[in-house]
């Protein structure tokens, strides 16, 4: 029992340090304006490290809520299990390893901010790289996620009572919707209608799962 509560708990928890590094300024996909957000970092370098700390602890609990249902429902679908597992938590590993790249970014925020015009240039140019890494490791990290979150929506529509039938399969069109939405991100970038779709299905789904599970003992 306590494992289901602790898997609503993270659920929710990254829901909400995700909303809290925003609050900060971070940006899940961020804009390409490489001379904007070296400004804007280097007018307040601090909540930008603090908002880049709330996402990093944010992938961890990406990775420990991978293990918490594996251990929770595991034994419904070994298979399935394990296809949660190892995606989601890659998905978390790949970001928490790219971060402290995207952590460089402050350092050419100070750089351009005593850099002649001919210097600025260049540091415009590492930044913009930044920038776009951390986008194109995020659309991969999606698609991680996507598969991850239909594996176990599968098991909680097919394979469990603990989760409602209809909210599993809401999970496995939300999945898949998101899933198609970065895909199609990859060859079209500026094509994200599938995407935000998606991404709301997800965020709403995820908000209903972490409830349920979170207050299971009493429902």
């Amino acid at each position: 029992m306590i494992e289901i509560v602790l898997s609503g708990f993270f659920f929710w928890f990254i829901i909400v340090v995700n909303i809290v590094s925003g609050r900060f300024g971070y940006e899940t996909f961020s804009d390409l304006n490489a001379k904007a957000k070296l400004q804007k970092i280097a007018s307040n370098p601090k909540k930008f490290k603090t908002s880049l700390r709330f996402i990093v602890v944010e992938h961890f609990a990406l990775f420990a809520l991978a293990v918490v249902l594996f251990f929770t429902f595991g034994s419904y679908s070994i298979i399935l299990a394990v296809v949660w597992t190892v995606s989601r938590s890659l998905e978390a590993l790949i970001q928490i390893y790219y971060k402290k790249i995207y952590w460089g970014i402050a350092n050419l925020a100070k750089q351009y901010s005593s850099a002649n015009d001919d210097k600025k240039a260049s540091i415009v140019d590492s930044a913009r790289s930044v920038l776009k890494t951390k986008n194109t490791v995020f659309v991969f990290a999606q698609m991680l996620f996507s598969i991850g979150t239909l594996a176990y929506s599968i098991v909680f529509a097919t394979q469990t009572t603990v989760v409602p039938d209809l909210l599993g399969w809401f999970g496995i069109i939300a999945s898949v919707i998101y899933g198609v939405g970065s895909g199609v991100n990859i060859f079209k970038p500026d094509s994200k209608a599938i995407w935000n779709v998606g991404g709301l299905s997800i965020l709403v789904f995820e908000l209903i799962l972490g409830e349920w599970l979170l207050f299971y003992p009493i429902i």
